[in-house]
């Protein structure tokens, strides 16, 4: 018997996204304090956050595989979040028109039972177009991004926006690895037979 999958999120973007590798799972919010840790960089901070998801959840929990993730955005030196209205997603993209932004994405599997835990982390290096204020206008229109970190759907008509897209995982890019995630969870799923294995074993 399989154990329960459960993702810590409560994105639809990342519940439409793990739908692609695992056909049943629950989704929880795990509800953590986000707030950035002085000096923290950028890697430090969606990688503990990642953890913190999946450990509550775990705890709620324990014989559940537990998922959690989280991304964090950088252009020049600024985090880019969600912009939450037209006027400040237009005010986002016309701040990365022409520049490099990195979007990192961790993940962390647990299975607190067999005190089991992976982490991983996924980067996507992106380079965005000279871009108009018509042009910025005319895409936000169609997509509506306000709940998406840097203020474009990748998948829909925001792929129009980049001059290059860089990634050995291109579904980090809309908050969950999935080649990444995938390979974890066969190593999760193998440790826990293993274990089952051992004590009958016994």
């Amino acid at each position: 018997m399989q154990a329960k999958i459960i993702l810590a999120s409560s994105s639809v973007y990342r519940k439409a996204l793990l739908k692609q590798i695992v056909s049943e799972f629950d989704g929880l919010s795990p509800d953590i304090d986000e707030t950035p840790l002085t000096n923290e960089s950028v890697q430090q901070l969606t990688k503990r956050l990642a953890q913190a998801k999946a450990e509550k959840i775990a705890q709620q929990q324990p014989n559940a595989i537990v998922i959690g993730a989280d991304q964090v955005a950088i252009c020049d030196g600024i985090l880019l979040g969600k912009p939450g209205c037209y006027e400040k997603a237009l005010q986002q993209l016309s701040f990365c028109s022409g520049k490099q932004a990195l979007f990192i994405t961790s993940v962390c599997v647990i299975h607190q039972t067999s005190q089991l835990m992976l982490s991983a982390l996924s980067q996507v290096d992106l380079r965005f177009l000279q871009l108009s204020e018509d042009s910025i206008a005319q895409y936000l229109k169609l997509d509506k991004p306000y709940d998406c970190a840097g203020s474009f759907k990748v998948e829909s008509y925001g792929i129009r926006l980049f001059e290059s897209i860089k990634s050995d995982d291109p579904t980090s890019l809309q908050g969950l690895p999935l080649i990444t995630l995938n390979r974890m969870l066969k190593q999760v799923n193998q440790h826990i037979q293993n274990q089952a294995a051992d004590k009958l074993d016994q």
